[in-house]
């Protein structure tokens, strides 16, 4: 650029801005004209530099935006504000909070303009102690008695949570507006602070304010999303009553609210309005629709208004997969996620992650893994939701290798430190075995909320470690948290499986005369497995009697169970009675009392309990179990004999039999429960899941490698027997999870120290 060419442009900067802009139309011109200047030494002339900022500013050049004001002499306040907007406005908060301790160093006494951008720079870094900082200068310089630096500040303290703080600048501001009234009052409401939130409400028209479409609507939004849907609705009504018409955001908050009140009436009557209004293609609101519908379990409904969308929308899919699952239809659910990736739709996180929930949360934890694989595939970034979805089919399958790599997967993006995910881990890796990793990671949580500490006592009681279990719940008191209805379920479920009676029962009473909660019927089926585990059979019979509510499954199933422990017949008879009114079509209470039979010879009672579930047309749960090797998950039948490697398996069955047979130990009959010869009995024996799956694990890893096991049902007294007997023979550490704990056999013991 030529002398005369920079001499013209200096000449349209004194007059006016867009002059300028109109002559300079690159960043190349912008760029000769900043060095032109650095050159020649013109910077003094702040009004000249002043406006070249701005250029830089308004094509995003924020670095030579920087330099051009370094390399002045003596800026002054409008170089600084120039800056500090526009770097607030394009949300870089932390370089905005830079520059306004640099203007202050500079000895420069910001003005009204730019208190609200630093002030805004940190409610978006939820910066709060910085915030009182500005604060603090803004009542020292008077800054602070600025409307607009009020209504600032108060959206500052909102953000950040300090409604206190928000309430007393409100209060004392000389022209309360109506945007600072608004964020005050939802403000309350999305933190559930029903009292205050109306009465600030309440208050617009004393303050001389009138609401409007966006008061009412953050109201219902606030209430909506801090749980209190009866609110939100009846501030919706409210709303309708006041003759404000209702739009697309008012109706996408209120659906959510009558979901979660699971009120398909009001909710029919919200989808009729939204008809009349014509807002049916509103996408926000169908989105909203289908997850009203799935919440209330009107699954049709939910599947009509989706096919009916004129416009497939993403999020309008992502709530038919969460109301599909949310019903139990994961098939279907899983269905529609095939059609869409078949349609070519590009899937987002929520998509996947919704779909990896829904598998682990509905026993498809396979299918999950795979989802998952598929997902970053196509190259998708999972968030911390994912991995703590994707972490419970791990632990559901004892997939403890895809597990580790899902933990390393979240470490690598710093997902670990995240509260939900930490949790997940834990409870992954009790599930698989891992309970000393487990409390490592526990151990090393920097945050620790209720969910975790659950975790971790739950996978204590799982182990079979009361006394851990016992010191993680009193640790949890120690430490200010509150125990819940599960952390009780947790820790007397410990001491259930170690038979702690007398500290089961101080627990359990201590619930209502400690902690003030009333208990659960859960509570009642841990106390009743307790004692009757223990041979106290009709103490545990007398306890349901004294339960302030009708005893449900669970607690005549705890019942029903330890009756096949001890083998008492007439109170297993009372029990089976009343679980087949309550479960009807489940097999296992018919199995339980057929065994109670077995377990004392009573035969013709064996074959009326099994004509009795063939009249209702049920059948014996096959036994299953799953083991992991090789990154691989195998599952195994009992009796089965489709797996390729069936032939070897059996083959070295009968070798360690025969080996276990001349160790001295010999196989439990008692736990045939057929009528049938003592050969047939052992090839019965022989043909249990759970010896299957440890088998084929010797068979296919190296001597000495631990071996990981999980079965549907509970292990029985010979297959325990066996296994302890393989531990010490093969020199194995074997961890088989049941559908009651874990046993960890080793040098044969195992961990229940055979109570269970």
């Amino acid at each position: 650029m030529s002398v005369r060419q920079f001499q013209t442009v200096r000449a349209f900067v004194t007059l006016n801005h867009n002059s300028i802009l109109t002559l300079i139309t690159s960043l190349s011109q912008t760029q000769q004209i900043h060095a032109h200047i650095l050159k020649t030494g013109n910077s003094n002339d702040t009004y000249f530099t002043n406006n070249l900022l701005s250029l830089y500013l308004n094509c995003r050049r924020f670095t030579d935006a920087e330099s051009l004001l370094h390399s002045l002499p003596n800026p002054n306040i409008f170089s600084f504000k120039t800056l500090i907007h526009a770097s607030s406005k394009s949300n870089l908060f932390s370089y905005t909070l830079v520059l306004f301790s640099r203007l202050i160093s500079a000895c420069i006494l910001p003005d009204v303009h730019i208190l609200p951008s630093a002030i805004k720079a940190c409610a978006g870094l939820s910066a709060v102690e910085v915030g009182k900082q500005v604060h603090g200068f803004g009542l020292t310089t008077g800054l602070a008695l600025d409307s607009f630096v009020e209504a600032s500040l108060v959206h500052m303290y909102v953000k950040c949570n300090q409604l206190k703080c928000a309430r007393k600048v409100f209060d004392k501001m000389l022209e309360q507006d109506l945007v600072s009234w608004s964020a005050l009052a939802s403000g309350y409401a999305k933190r559930g602070d029903v009292v205050n939130a109306k009465l600030v409400f309440d208050r617009a028209g004393k303050l001389g304010i009138e609401p409007n479409l966006v008061s009412w609507n953050g109201m219902i939004a606030g209430f909506n999303q801090s749980g209190y849907y009866l609110e939100a609705v009846l501030m919706f009504l409210r709303m309708k009553l006041g003759g404000f018409r209702s739009d697309g955001t008012s109706i996408s908050s209120v659906l959510p609210a009558i979901g979660g009140l699971e009120d398909l009436k009001m909710g029919v009557q919200v989808h009729c309005h939204v008809i009349k209004m014509g807002l049916e293609c509103d996408i926000c609101i169908i989105s909203a629709l289908i997850d009203m519908y799935g919440k209330c379990r009107c699954t049709l409904e939910m599947s009509r208004v989706f096919e009916g969308a004129e416009e497939m929308d993403l999020g309008a899919f992502n709530a038919l997969v969460a109301g599909l699952s949310r019903n139990g239809l994961v098939d279907e659910a899983f269905k529609v996620f095939k059609k869409f990736k078949r349609k070519g739709t590009e899937l987002n996180v929520v998509s996947w992650t919704s779909m990896i929930g829904s598998c682990s949360q509905h026993g498809k934890d396979l299918e999950a893994l795979e989802i998952f694989r598929e997902m970053q595939l196509t190259k998708v970034m999972p968030n911390s939701v994912t991995i703590s979805s994707l972490l419970p089919a791990c632990g559901n399958i004892a997939a403890l290798v895809h597990g580790k790599a899902t933990h390393c997967f979240s470490l690598r993006n710093c997902f670990s430190d995240d509260v939900y995910v930490g949790s997940a881990l834990i409870d992954m890796y009790a599930n698989c075995g891992r309970i000393q990793v487990a409390r490592l990671i526990f151990d090393r949580m920097s945050i620790r909320n209720l969910v975790c500490w659950n975790a971790m006592i739950s996978g204590y009681a799982m182990h079979g470690k009361a006394t851990e279990a016992i010191e993680i719940f009193e640790l949890m008191q120690r430490s200010g948290q509150k125990p819940d209805f599960i952390s009780f379920t947790s820790v007397l479920s410990a001491c259930s499986q170690a038979g702690l009676i007398e500290q089961g029962q101080d627990y359990f009473y201590s619930m209502s005369t400690v902690h003030g909660l009333e208990a659960r019927v859960e509570h009642y089926a841990c106390m009743v497995s307790l004692l009757g585990r223990a041979g106290k059979l009709i103490d545990a019979y007398n306890m349901m009697s004294t339960m302030p509510v009708e005893p449900d499954a669970c607690v005549w199933g705890a019942l029903l169970s330890s009756c096949r422990l001890h083998h008492n017949t007439s109170l297993g008879e009372i029990a089976a009675n009343k679980l087949f009114e309550l479960e009807p079509k489940n097999p296992g209470n018919y199995i339980l009392l057929s065994n109670i039979y077995a377990s004392n010879n009573r035969w013709k009672e064996v074959d009326r309990v099994r004509d009795m579930m063939k009249y209702v047309g049920l059948s014996k749960n096959p036994g299953c179990s799953w083991i992991e090797i090789k990154n691989k998950v195998h599952m195994l039948l009992a009796g089965d004999d489709l797996h390729p490697q069936m032939p070897q398996i059996m083959e070295k069955l009968r070798k360690l039999s025969m080996d276990m047979k001349n160790s001295g130990v010999s196989h439990d009959m008692d736990f045939v429960l057929q009528d049938v010869e003592e050969q047939d009995k052992e090839l019965i024996l022989c043909g249990h899941s759970e010896k299957l799956a440890v088998v084929l694990g010797i068979l296919n890893t190296n001597p000495g490698t631990p071996l990981n096991v999980i079965k549907n049902l509970r292990i029985c007294g010979d297959c325990h027997s066996f296994i302890k007997f393989i531990s010490s023979f093969e020199g194995r550490e074997i961890y088989v999870r049941d559908t009651n704990r874990f046993h960890h056999f080793k040098e044969g013991v195992c961990s229940c120290g055979d109570y269970w």
